[in-house]
């Protein structure tokens, strides 16, 4: 009872000081500042401003930077998560969400996550994997079409004067009441990925590291190389120094040099499916009509050499 009140006293000071503390807040060079209303109905990622109004409606705040081994410190009233919670164990499907959409609901609900509230989850975006995206693109193929990407994760919301606290401080969230309706929009499976190899609309960004698309294999894919026609763009280089996306004008410029616009259909794939489902949070926002290959290189690589080949040039 003490630590809730103590927990609403702190959110509710934090509200109150929105106004103090705006200018303290880093400024997203990709985010169009817009309404929470404008933002629930089309957008994917937010600023910590952003968030912060979100928050103060009674938004769910979720953790994705392995909070509990790897980063103690986190935001008052935050749920740690952990993207592997929600995946299949056994290799090489590792990527892949579990498919028992029971098991996914009460995961889900035990975690706080409601049908009627936003969900903001921030990551370490220098240091991280994009574990942040993958929740969110977690939650939207899931059905929960109020959740959020933070610009410039943890970090950000700190400069902008949210709460922290030591994770194992803060109460266990309330059950939600969230039921799974996957939607098929942002995800592609192995075979759909193979049958469309040939279709010229279509463009695979292999989101790994350059090595990683030349054919070194430091994360346990069984074969090495990238998918037959894949572009190489690591998912990093739409983040400047300091984590914070690069702006829009900026990240389609690129895309344009690489010969991705908004006519094809993408797809992406890293080795499990978390930087390319942070990548497709990312174009999704841009308005791209994009899929995650979450199975990517761990399944494709463990696969048949000769019906799912993989080219190194």
């Amino acid at each position: 009872m003490l630590l809730g009140l103590i927990s609403t006293l702190a959110i509710s000071s934090f509200i109150k000081t929105t106004n103090i503390i705006k200018n303290q807040s880093i400024d997203s060079q990709f985010v169009i500042h817009e309404s929470p209303q404008k933002i629930i109905k089309s957008k994917w990622i937010i600023s910590s401003a952003q968030a912060r109004e979100l928050v103060a409606q009674g938004a769910t705040i979720l953790d994705a930077r392995s909070c509990k081994i790897l980063n103690p410190q986190s935001l008052l009233n935050a749920t740690c998560i952990g993207w592997k919670e929600f995946s299949q164990s056994q290799s090489p499907f590792k990527g892949k969400l579990l498919t028992d959409d029971k098991v996914l609901t009460e995961k889900l609900q035990a975690i706080g996550i409601f049908n009627h509230k936003p969900v903001i989850v921030f990551g370490n975006t220098i240091n991280g994997w994009g574990e942040d995206g993958r929740i969110v693109w977690m939650l939207r193929t899931l059905g929960h079409q109020k959740s959020f990407l933070v610009d410039g994760g943890f970090a950000a919301l700190v400069k902008a004067g949210f709460p922290t606290v030591n994770f194992t401080k803060n109460n266990s969230p309330p059950r939600g009441d969230f039921v799974v309706n996957r939607n098929k929009n942002w995800h592609i499976s192995q075979n759909e990925l193979k049958t469309s190899l040939e279709k010229d609309n279509l463009v695979i960004i292999d989101t790994r590291e350059p090595q990683e698309y030349a054919g070194k294999t430091p994360y346990g894919e069984q074969r090495g190389g990238h998918i037959p026609g894949a572009i190489h763009i690591y998912f990093k280089y739409w983040l400047d120094n300091n984590g914070m996306l690069l702006s829009r004008d900026k990240i389609l410029e690129m895309l344009t040099e690489k010969g991705v616009t908004k006519d094809k259909i993408i797809v992406t794939y890293c080795t499990g499916g978390v930087r390319s489902a942070w990548s497709t949070s990312v174009l999704t926002d841009l308005g791209f009509k994009v899929k995650n290959y979450s199975g990517s290189m761990w399944e494709w690589s463990a696969s048949n050499a000769d019906i799912y080949p993989l080219n190194r040039e």
